[in-house]
């Protein structure tokens, strides 16, 4: 089945390369060497007793460890937090297991990787933090507000990958194909293993990418004031060089498929979960839920504005900068 899903997409892609002229593989180069350079220059590494962990700061005042989502990294993590940094807040952006230069363990799980982030902090020589884990990066940072109570101030999850009860034993979180429009789904997993398809697919099918691959409604964006549909086609931009994420994605998409319900009770810290009802990825119940079951947090839910919170990105900075206080 496989095999014929990819030789779908090969037929697709053969039309698309047909549509778009001869321009397109300088296009092409151009772009992808343009991706290529720049996370190869805004982060350094740092050795654990973890392994090997890639990072970036940014900003001043108290910090806080961002967790980036899907398809992420270190740079995802400064694009995410850059309006905090604004606000007077250190920013610690991490790329997580499989993303980028940071390599995949055998032991890939949440839990791990939450004990890499007091590894991070340890080498950085810094007792204490906020986590804001997006997406799904949410898992992670919950459980680095579980196992390491002490080195945790506060927990914010934006659009989280979090566990809620579903009937029939559905999944907490929708997997790609549910969005991917009719007929194209073969394409978005050859985009998912490929630079170049995923960057053809950005250029054909722009609205089908920002359903697909970023869970947000493409009339939501359509919608939105210029500033925010900019941001919207960094998101997409800075996917590129999907090829130095697939394996963090791979993993990622093991993770939130059989996501669990962790010690919810047991968080301690101060917490802020922020979720869309429109998300199209499911993540505002599992938002609500692990807000109504940590203890004092506070949830902030969106009608519309989909994974990305499309038109809610001065307010959401906002409360939380203000929560952080």
């Amino acid at each position: 089945m496989r095999s014929i899903h990819f030789t779908r997409a090969a037929s697709i892609l053969a039309g698309l390369v047909a549509v778009c002229g001869v321009g397109i593989g300088a296009a092409y180069r151009k772009d992808i060497a343009a991706a290529r350079a720049r996370v190869a220059s805004g982060s350094l590494l740092a050795s654990t007793r973890c392994g090997t962990i890639e990072y970036a700061i940014a900003g001043d005042g108290p910090a806080i460890l961002v967790v980036h989502g899907a398809g992420g990294g270190y740079d995802q993590g400064l694009d995410l937090g850059a309006p905090l940094a604004k606000e007077g807040i250190r920013l610690i952006a991490v790329s997580r297991f499989g993303y980028l230069r940071s390599p995949l363990p055998e032991d890939a799980s949440p839990a791990a990787q939450a004990d890499a982030y007091a590894c991070l902090l340890d080498a950085l020589g810094i007792e204490r933090v906020a986590i804001l884990g997006a997406s799904a990066g949410a898992p992670s940072a919950m459980q680095f507000a579980l196992r390491h109570p002490a080195r945790c101030r506060a927990l914010v999850l934006l659009v989280p990958a979090a566990y809620a009860p579903r009937a029939g034993g559905a999944p907490s979180v929708h997997p790609v194909s549910e969005h991917s429009p009719r007929g194209m789904g073969p394409l978005f997993d050859a985009a998912l293993n490929s630079d170049f398809v995923f960057w053809l697919a950005t250029r054909v099918s722009r609205s089908a990418v920002e359903s697909a691959l970023l869970g947000t409604p493409p009339e939501v964006v359509k919608r939105a004031e210029p500033e925010e549909q900019a941001r919207v086609s960094a998101v997409i931009e800075h996917i590129l060089p999907i090829s130095q994420r697939r394996v963090g994605l791979t993993n990622d998409a093991r993770v939130v498929s059989s996501l669990q319900r962790c010690d919810l009770e047991r968080i301690g810290v101060p917490t802020l979960a922020i979720s869309l009802a429109d998300d199209l990825y499911g993540t505002y119940d599992g938002a609500r839920y692990t807000a109504d079951h940590v203890p004092g947090a506070r949830f902030i839910g969106y009608p519309t504005g989909g994974h990305l919170a499309v038109g809610h990105q001065r307010e959401i900075t906002e409360a939380i900068a203000a929560f952080l206080r």
